[in-house]
């Protein structure tokens, strides 16, 4: 992960935490229920996630209670605009935009000396089944400040009321508490302190909760797309619920996707792309463990990369060249089949969300064509950030390399 890190592509764009901010952070991590950290510095994403208290308590969900609900914690007005690095649902980016959208100069004023925890409550305090998420409407986030402050304030003002009544402001006892009030908290009479509840519609999104669920309601045909299929076996067998479910290994699952206009499978387009070029060079490298050039001259040369590509198995070749071959095949014999050369890992690698999608269905779209078929590197980090961070490990050193490049080069 070292260079990961070194390019910015890991922890990268997160906020500096040390000092009394780390105290805060620790303080709302126990009003949580999360034991304290033991690193005095760190950095937080948009939603108060640090990797390096994930690596130590060896959690990346440390934040979470449960699958069903989620905290973030505010530290800084700085964490707007950061990446949301370990979310639990596709949502979680929007949401945390819509909360310093909403409440900006708030935040800005109670992190002078406080800090926010947010709790991201859907009304449900436990998933017990995976219909539960159908009952996923509207969320609503509620904030708790770290102290009570806005209590405290409440208290100062009855003080204050209190003093300016009959005689109390010769009240000694009124002085002190007045006075112990004000060197604990400073004077909050005039501050913001206060954050309403804001309620946010949830439509089609994704959630790792049981093992990873995809709900698409934004359709033609309501959908519920499983990970986990030991998950998936036991939710089929529920008949009780208008939902069409699929695991996402089902060949079926493509072609609802494309009956109900959420994909377009134009692979003659998608075999022009960069993300073809990527696609092929991502399953060239799984088939070649042993090569005497980097990987980085390999894939950047079309010599190179074709030397070794012919020196392959000739199966392994045809699996590898079949898109190309088919679409040059099919200009002299119409009558040849598709799936005779464009095997099932390049037929689902290469759909696409349908051009018709607003942008943050189409995102949520390639989260799950992203999860089917985890060939392309690129989109691997962009869409499935845990799990590239995973296989990224066990890629030869000099592929990392060239991914490397390649999201750097993309993401410029």
């Amino acid at each position: 992960m070292k260079k990961l890190k070194e390019a910015g592509l890991f922890g990268g764009e997160l906020v500096p935490i040390s000092g009394s901010l780390a105290q805060r952070y620790n303080d709302c991590l126990a009003m949580i229920g999360v034991a304290p950290t033991s690193l005095t510095s760190f950095a937080i994403d948009a939603m108060g996630w640090s990797p390096e208290i994930a690596a130590e308590k060896q959690e990346n969900y440390y934040l979470n209670i449960g699958e069903a609900n989620t905290n973030a914690i505010i530290i800084s007005p700085e964490q707007r605009y950061k990446p949301v690095h370990m979310p639990s649902h596709s949502f979680d980016r929007n949401l945390m935009e819509a909360v310093f959208e909403a409440n900006n100069r708030v935040i800005r004023d109670i992190t002078k000396d406080s800090a926010i925890c947010v709790h991201i409550d859907q009304k449900i305090d436990a998933f017990y089944e995976p219909f539960d998420l159908l009952r996923y409407d509207t969320i609503t986030v509620t904030f708790q400040l770290l102290n009570e402050l806005d209590e405290k304030q409440a208290e100062q003002n009855e003080l204050i009321n209190e003093f300016q009544e009959g005689n109390n402001f010769i009240n000694r006892e009124l002085h002190k508490k007045m006075i112990a009030s004000a060197k604990t908290y400073g004077d909050l009479r005039h501050r913001k302190l206060s954050i309403d509840p804001l309620p946010l519609k949830v439509s089609s999104f994704y959630t790792r909760a049981f093992g990873g669920v995809f709900v698409l309601k934004d359709f033609i045909t309501d959908i519920m797309i499983f990970e986990d299929k030991a998950v998936f076996d036991k939710a089929i067998a529920d008949t009780g619920h208008d939902v069409v479910l699929f695991h996402k290994d089902h060949d079926e699952l493509i072609d609802q996707l494309a009956k109900d206009f959420i994909i377009d499978n134009d692979l003659k387009k998608a075999s022009k792309t960069k993300r073809f070029d990527r696609i092929k060079k991502h399953r060239f490298v799984n088939h070649s463990p042993k090569v005497a050039h980097s990987f980085v001259e390999i894939l950047d040369s079309h010599f190179l990369f074709k030397k070794y590509l012919t020196g392959l198995d000739l199966e392994v070749q045809k699996q590898l060249n079949g898109v190309e071959l088919f679409f040059q095949k099919s200009i002299i014999n119409k009558e040849i089949k598709q799936e005779d050369y464009i095997d099932k890992v390049y037929f689902k690698a290469l759909q696409q969300p349908h051009s018709s999608l607003e942008e943050e269905q189409a995102d949520l779209i390639w989260k799950l064509l992203v999860k089917i078929q985890p060939n392309d590197p690129l989109h691997l980090y962009w869409y499935d950030k845990a799990a590239f961070y995973t296989v990224y490990q066990t890629w030869p050193d000099t592929y990392q390399d060239w991914v490397i490049k390649v999201i750097l080069e993309e993401s410029s």
